[in-house]
C-alpha cells in the first residue's frame, strides 16, 4: 500500500533542517458498516433536525455552542475559532531532548512516520542513528488540521517516528488506591508467575480475531447470498448532466466575469 503523505516540511533544531514528509503508520483495523433500510436497502442519510422547530435545519444555520450547564450554550462563531486557532506549521521545530523510557506510554496518542524528502536522506539516516544510539527524543510542537499538538520524534528501526501525545491535563488521575503494603509471599508468587511467561515482543504473534472472524463471515455470505443493491435516487435516474453543456456554460462564465 502507498504511503499517503499528509504533510511536509522540515524537522528543525539548532543549525540542522531536514525536509520530511508526514504519512500514517497505523492503518485502522476497524470494520465498519452502512445504515440501510431494512426494506429497500436504501442507505440511510443523516439529518439535523430541530426538535423545538420539528424540522430539519440546513446547513447554513448551523453554528457551534460550547455546553456551560444543561440547556446553556455559549454560541461560538467559525471566526472567532480562527482569531485564536494556530497557524499552519512548516517547521516541526525541537525545543527539547528527552528520554523516551521517562514518557508514561499514558501520553502516547497517535503515531507517524516521518520521510525523508529529496536532499534530506543523508542529514536524515545521521539523526535517526544518532537518536538510536543515545535512546533520546526530540520534543516539539506541531500544528496539524488547525490543532496544536505536542509531539515526540524518535528513532523506530532505522526510520524517524513522530508520536504526537497528550497534554498533561488531558491524562486522567489514577482511579485505583496504589497505597498500603502487599505482603512478601503473594509477592514472589506473582514475580515467579511473571518470569514464567516472560518473552519477546513478537506484534505479529497477536491478532485481532474478531475482525478475522468479521471479515470470514463477509466472504462467505458474498459467496453463498452476494449483495444487494440499492435502489437508485430520483438524482441517479435521470442521469449524469451534459458534460459538454456544462463546460460551454462554465467558459461562458468565465468570459463574462473578465
Amino acid at each position: 500500500m502507498a504511503l499517503q503523505g499528509i504533510w511536509s516540511g522540515t524537522i528543525s533544531f539548532s543549525l540542522v533542517a531536514i525536509p520530511v514528509q508526514l504519512v500514517r503508520a497505523v492503518a485502522p483495523g476497524r470494520i465498519s458498516f452502512h445504515l440501510l433500510h431494512s426494506t429497500d436497502y436504501a442507505p440511510l442519510a443523516r439529518r439535523m433536525y430541530c426538535p423545538q422547530q420539528e424540522e430539519l435545519v440546513p446547513p447554513e444555520e448551523i453554528i457551534r455552542g460550547y455546553e456551560l450547564a444543561p440547556d446553556h450554550y455559549l454560541p461560538i462563531t467559525n471566526e472567532e475559532l480562527e482569531s485564536v486557532s494556530p497557524e499552519r506549521s512548516r517547521t516541526i521545530e525541537i525545543i527539547d531532548f528527552i528520554d523516551m523510557a521517562e514518557v508514561d506510554p499514558v501520553y502516547y496518542d497517535r503515531p507517524y512516520y516521518l520521510v525523508p524528502l529529496k536532499g534530506g536522506e543523508k542529514s536524515y539516516r545521521l539523526l535517526a542513528e544518532v537518536m538510536r544510539q543515545t535512546n533520546r527524543a526530540g520534543l516539539a510542537r506541531f500544528v496539524l488540521a488547525e490543532r496544536e499538538y505536542l509531539v515526540a520524534v524518535k528513532s523506530t528501526q532505522g526510520a524517524l517516528t513522530l508520536i504526537t501525545l497528550h497534554y498533561s491535563e488531558e491524562v486522567l488521575p489514577v482511579a485505583v488506591p496504589v497505597a498500603g503494603e502487599s505482603a512478601a509471599g503473594g509477592k514472589d508468587r506473582i514475580k515467579g508467575s511473571i518470569e514464567k511467561m516472560m518473552t519477546e515482543f513478537d506484534p505479529g504473534k497477536y491478532a485481532d480475531s474478531r475482525r478475522a472472524k468479521i471479515l470470514a463471515l463477509l466472504k462467505t455470505k458474498a459467496e453463498e447470498t452476494g449483495p444487494v443493491t440499492a435502489p437508485q435516487t430520483a438524482e441517479e435516474a435521470e442521469g449524469p448532466p451534459d458534460l459538454m453543456a456544462a463546460l460551454e456554460e462554465a467558459i461562458r462564465d468565465l468570459k463574462e466575469n473578465r
